[in-house]
């Protein structure tokens, strides 16, 4: 996989320019995103109602492109890589699993089959995409595993129990969040998780100026996220192996501090 460039301000008017000389075909694209941006901005000024208009756009237009898959294929092998990765790093069927942004279950159905039932609970803030993750559930003849799937307004986790889940899962959320609504997260996910239990999150990353495309993409480094979490009480690190897969994006897991 070639090394990723995490220097690049992707916000600047520059590497803009630079990228529709060079990928002409996409600028259509691009320029359709900006306009939706700037009504949704208008009609929807909070950030979790603006990327819920997001959400529902995307996901009529096509679910697994509206969770950042370019097709049903990329949208099984990024499941896949997930799934994968966190039965390496200590996943077991025993295990009782909260996924922020499920999305359409591209990783949560295979989550979904290797957990007993009722063990995994899935949110979203997109009710839209959640009707999908039904269709996914259907698919593939999950319905006795008895999965959770709700719809939710904010990550304070407020109707979730105490110490109840072993893994918190979130993958593409963080880098379509701004800083505030991640330290809300942060702030809550110490209280549901539970004793030994852990949390992985992915996140767009940059070891230069941190930065926002839109209202959709957010790029930070890996030291603020891990301050945040600090902040919380939270013990965080950086997962260098999650790198060396074909994603685009990086990992931190957390855990209750001194916990790693």
């Amino acid at each position: 996989m070639p090394a990723r460039n995490v220097t690049v301000n992707r916000a600047a008017l520059g590497h803009r320019v630079a990228y529709a000389l060079r990928h002409p075909d996409r600028a259509p694209r691009h320029l359709a995103r900006a306009a939706r941006d700037t009504w949704l901005r208008y009609r929807w000024p909070d950030h979790i109602s603006y990327y819920r208009a997001v959400m529902r756009s995307d996901t009529r237009a096509d679910p697994d492109a509206a969770v950042g898959s370019r097709s049903h294929e990329r949208w099984l092998a990024l499941g896949s890589m997930q799934f994968d990765y966190l039965i390496g790093h200590g996943l077991r069927p025993g295990h009782r699993m909260l996924e922020i942004g499920c999305g359409n279950l591209r990783a949560g159905w295979r989550f979904i089959g290797h957990l007993e039932p009722g063990h995994y609970y899935g949110i979203d803030i997109s009710p839209d995409i959640l009707a999908a993750a039904q269709d996914t559930l259907v698919r593939h003849g999950l319905q006795d595993r008895l999965p959770t799937l709700t719809p939710v307004r904010d990550l304070k986790f407020a109707f979730l129990p105490d110490a109840h889940f072993d893994v918190v899962h979130a993958h593409s959320v963080f880098s379509h969040s701004p800083l505030p609504v991640i330290d809300e997260c942060l702030a809550h996910v110490g209280r549901v998780l539970a004793p030994g239990g852990w949390f992985d999150f992915t996140f767009d990353r940059t070891e230069g100026r941190e930065h926002q495309v839109l209202r959709e993409d957010f790029y930070y480094r890996t030291e603020t996220l891990i301050a945040l979490a600090e902040q919380h009480g939270l013990t965080a690190r950086f997962m260098p192996d999650w790198e060396d897969l074909p994603h685009g994006q990086s990992k931190i897991r957390v855990t209750h501090g001194g916990g790693l």
